[in-house]
């Protein structure tokens, strides 16, 4: 876990800080999705927990980013105890207004290749288990509180099954359903959760895609139309619209019509795969 120079320089009085500045921990910050999400709450004047697993990428993001204050945890997510240091630290600096849970990861997996069963383990990891340690810390200091948000990123390929990508298909899947759990579960308390599922966003993740990919958005563009979603405190969404309305339609697919369309369907590679 590190700080940067400017983390260093700057710790925020949450009773005097401006109204208008947030204060956003953001996991999956090296690149992506993660990246443009923290160059958007920045740029509105947010004060920024980044987390990433490159220390490099992680200070070239802040060191381009507007204001100060901004701290740098370089670790991997699927270590609880230290993502877990790293949200008290960020807590330590004064009230946390918004989590958003970004980190994730991508790959194909055969459920017959034996040697992919490590790859499921890390992509069930990185995108449901420590999205809930990303979320952890910070419930009960919100929930005292009365306010805060807890945002998580999913997907659209949480919708159907994928060939070639259970383990991305199961992640997603279940990140809306614990979403939507904790979203019960925090009813009332003044703590909103928010679920986003991002369709094809031109990132690193989906640059190795060989398929066509409908309706891809630029990855400012979503992080634009994200914190809408989020301010407006929507339960879930899907981004962009349109992927929305085939989120829908491929719920009512019956499974034998469903089938014998995605089996024709190229798979994403495994790894060391090409494409």
């Amino acid at each position: 876990m590190t700080r940067s120079s400017k983390a260093a320089c700057l710790a925020w009085d949450g009773a005097s800080r401006p109204a208008s500045r947030q204060r956003v921990f953001i996991t999956g910050a090296s690149s992506g999705i993660g990246a443009a999400l923290a160059r958007r709450y920045a740029a509105r004047g947010d004060e920024l927990g980044l987390v990433g697993r490159r220390r490099d990428a992680l200070q070239a993001l802040v060191d381009g980013l507007p204001g100060q204050g901004h701290r740098v945890y370089a670790l991997d997510v699927r270590d609880r105890a230290a993502l877990h240091a790293a949200a008290q630290d960020f807590l330590a600096g004064g009230p946390v207004d918004l989590v958003i849970a970004s980190a994730g990861i991508s790959a194909g997996t055969l459920t017959d290749a034996p040697e992919d069963y490590a790859v499921f383990e890390a992509i069930l990891d990185t995108n449901v288990l420590a999205m809930v340690a990303t979320f952890e810390p910070f419930i009960a200091p919100m929930r005292t509180r009365g306010s805060g948000t807890l945002a998580g990123i999913g997907s659209v390929a949480g919708v159907r099954g994928l060939p070639g990508a259970g383990a991305y298909s199961a992640s997603k899947a279940a990140v809306r359903a614990y979403c939507e759990s904790l979203r019960v579960e925090l009813h009332g308390t003044g703590v909103r959760v928010v679920t986003l599922a991002p369709g094809f966003i031109a990132t690193p993740m989906t640059a190795r895609n060989p398929y066509r990919m409908p309706f891809l958005m630029p990855v400012e563009r979503f992080a634009e139309k994200a914190q809408r979603a989020i301010d407006a405190g929507v339960s879930y969404r899907v981004i962009p619209w349109p992927m929305g309305w085939v989120a829908r339609l491929l719920r009512l697919v019956p499974d034998a019509l469903y089938d014998r369309a995605a089996s024709r369907r190229k798979r994403k590679p495994r790894q060391g795969e090409h494409a």
